[in-house]
């Protein structure tokens, strides 16, 4: 069992991973823009301001012997996260657009800007 305070940073890591994760991919399809360099700087700059953090969560994570071992689409509206934790694998239920919000909120932070 996984305290609110693990369950917070690992909610935090899964944001960022999936951000990462869509930022790379759109970073493929931009390549192909006429104007993609404009496009790929700020998608570069995104990327580093995430990653570093990123890996600071998964290290915390990694310490507390919590791994992400699954994300699974449940349907167009859930997915599961299996994760492991020392005691016992446990499924957390996100619900797929609550999830692609609060990737874009933190995509817009890091550009500095609010909606």
């Amino acid at each position: 069992m996984i305290s609110f305070e693990q369950r917070a940073q690992m909610h935090k890591f899964i944001i960022m991973e999936l951000a990462l994760e869509s930022l790379q991919r759109d970073n493929l399809a931009i390549e192909k823009l006429k104007m993609s360099k404009v496009y790929l700087t700020i998608i570069e700059k995104l990327i580093k301001s995430i990653q570093t953090e990123y890996y600071n969560q998964k290290r915390l994570l990694a310490k507390q012997k919590i791994k992400v071992v699954k994300w699974e689409k449940i349907n167009e509206y859930f997915s599961d996260l299996t994760i492991t934790t020392p005691g016992e694998d446990q499924v957390f239920r996100y619900a797929n657009m609550a999830v692609k919000t609060q990737v874009e909120k933190l995509l817009l932070e890091r550009l500095n800007i609010e909606q």
